[in-house]
């Protein structure tokens, strides 16, 4: 796993176009900027890897966008210590990046290649996140309440167990709607079953996986 003067000079670049792309969170553009994506890709897409584009990872799901990343890492307006849920760890760069904010992150992934595989990278990177191989559907309800969740999977509606273990006054940011296409939400929790809902934008993602974890 090497991150040389090359890799490094790329994430600058790649920051320097989230920040033309609209991103403002000084602390996310400056975790992009640490976390070396190539080593949550195959090497044959290292060449590309801090191009603003989705690569496959296996199990059928991807990476996401840097773009994708930095826009729900920002609305998540994650301050050091949160406790963050994740729903799809996928190839866990977007667990890195919470991580290297400062938050305290609870993911959890239905495909178990990609749970063994995150297993793997993400402590050679000094990171400690808790990962479970599981059902996204039904939370992580031994370690609620959580300050915010980030779901980085299309949901076909808002799974109500992550609703229920969000703290009052948390932030849920998921993408809802099946198909192609999804409407990004950000949920904010306003009292104990209400909440309030913001669109802000399409976005693709593949989908969040229905069956229950075996």
């Amino acid at each position: 796993m090497i991150d040389n003067y090359r890799h490094k000079g790329l994430r600058k670049k790649l920051v320097e176009e989230l920040r033309e792309k609209g991103i403002k969170d000084e602390a996310v553009l400056a975790a992009i900027n640490t976390v070396p994506r190539h080593f949550f890709l195959d090497a044959v897409f290292t060449k590309q890897a801090y191009s603003n584009m989705a690569f496959q990872i296996g199990a059928g799901q991807t990476i996401s966008h840097p773009y994708t990343v930095a826009f729900q890492s920002q609305l998540l307006e994650i301050k050091k210590g949160d406790k963050i849920l994740e729903i799809g760890t996928g190839s866990g760069f977007q667990t890195a990046i919470l991580a290297e904010m400062g938050a305290k992150v609870f993911s959890i992934e239905r495909q178990r290649e990609l749970y063994l595989k995150t297993n793997r990278i993400i402590p050679k990177l000094g990171y400690n996140p808790k990962l479970k191989y599981g059902d996204g559907y039904k939370g992580w309800p031994s370690f609620a309440p959580f300050d915010k969740m980030i779901v980085t999977c299309g949901a076909p509606f808002i799974p109500p167990a992550l609703i229920e273990q969000l703290k009052v006054g948390g932030r849920l940011v998921i993408p809802l709607g099946e198909g192609k296409e999804q409407e990004m939400m950000l949920i904010i929790k306003t009292g104990p079953e209400t909440y309030d809902e913001k669109k802000l934008g399409v976005f693709s993602f593949v989908p969040m996986l229905k069956e229950t974890a075996k």
